[in-house]
């Protein structure tokens, strides 16, 4: 029997924003559309910072001191990605230092905030009944983020067109593009972050690739702070867990058709960069639980992966993940949204909120 979960209800899809041109004109055009949502973002942030300053020993102005100490090195390697939080916070009158900020934000807090729970998966054309290549991925957050969720229809003047998940005032990364790269993220805990180019701005570039190799070069770019998880895939069917940390990766390979992937580091030689790896003992159980529900089923489909992301097994730290009776304002995500990418059909169903309450909805890419 499911458990009782009060979860959010979210009958209506995530509102679609269309943007085109430079990247500080696609920016303001987020930040003008969506300009409710990147200011409670940033209200948020400021109340998580405020409510966490014991553990943290944090305020927003310290915030925006240390996120400061970042946007260089962003803006040597990838200043096109500055320009567009640039624009956003033009678009939604804010301030660029409050926008930094939250794309900065596992920077500045040293990873304090336990973001354990996001789960990713993909499968291939062999492994599928129609032929087709399709991603999974549950997204976690804190709860009050979860109402500003929203999708960017992207045509860049210079970059391949895209569409993304994003919410707030986050750079959009989760994803795929034109030219068949399709991104999921989810959090690693490196002991070896560093100051230095945001996570956040890394994997935004990964959606303007063209080729798989060119994606993992973004990922392992120089000078980088720290580093996601990047199950990386290409229409071809390759699959590709790109696991980073400041100074070191591994790439993980779905030889079988099949990939999954959650927060902890799952390659040999990432193992020994991994901070309090006891602290991640509900992500190995998603991701055996995850893996065991992949590797069953044959011929995958995009209803197969949804139940997949509905799973309540290791309740409420599950697949499908609830923030129940936590008062620890660094430990309360939950999934905010939960989507299945059909890569070759180009198109993402995305359940807002939590999946087992709450329909899927389709959008398409127009290239």
């Amino acid at each position: 029997m499911a458990p009782e979960t009060k979860a959010p209800q979210h009958p209506n899809p995530p509102p679609l924003v269309q943007v085109s041109g430079t990247h500080r004109e696609m920016g303001r055009q987020i930040g003008e559309a969506c300009r409710k949502q990147v200011q409670h973002g940033i209200e948020n942030s400021r109340k998580l910072v405020s409510d966490a300053y014991v553990q943290l020993e944090l305020t927003w102005e310290g915030a925006q001191i240390q996120a400061r100490k970042y946007i260089p090195f962003a803006q040597e390697r990838y200043q096109q990605y500055v320009d567009e939080m640039t624009g956003i916070a033009e678009g939604a009158n804010v301030a660029f230092e409050d926008v930094a900020v939250v794309n900065s934000m596992e920077a500045v807090t040293s990873d304090a905030l336990h973001l354990t729970r996001c789960t990713s998966m993909a499968v291939n054309d062999d492994r599928t009944a129609d032929g087709h290549v399709l991603l999974a991925h549950n997204e976690d957050w804190v709860p009050e983020d979860e109402d500003d969720v929203f999708i960017i229809h992207a045509k860049p003047k210079s970059e391949p067109p895209f569409l993304a998940m994003t919410y707030g005032g986050l750079l959009p990364n989760i994803g795929f593009n034109a030219y068949g790269i399709a991104q999921l993220c989810d959090s690693v805990y490196p002991n070896d972050s560093r100051i230095g180019t945001p996570r956040l701005v890394v994997s935004r570039a990964v959606l303007a690739s063209e080729t798989p190799d060119e994606a993992i070069r973004h990922m392992l770019s120089a000078q980088r702070a720290a580093g996601y998880n990047h199950l990386l895939v290409h229409e071809s069917g390759e699959l590709y867990s790109v696991e980073v940390s400041a100074r070191h990766f591994g790439i993980l390979y779905g030889e079988d058709g099949y990939i999954v992937h959650t927060n902890h580091y799952l390659s040999p030689g990432m193992q020994p960069v991994e901070r309090e790896p006891e602290d991640l003992i509900a992500s190995r159980v998603r991701y055996f639980r995850a893996l065991r529900l992949v590797k069953r089923e044959d011929q995958h489909t995009i209803k197969t992966l949804q139940s997949v992301l509905r799973d309540h097994v290791n309740f409420s730290n599950s697949i499908c993940n609830h923030a129940v009776d936590v008062n620890d304002p660094l430990d309360r995500e939950k999934t905010v949204n939960s989507m299945v990418i059909d890569l070759t059909a180009r198109e993402m169903h995305i359940a807002w909120g939590n999946p087992c309450e709450n329909p899927y909805h389709t959008y398409h890419l127009d290239a």
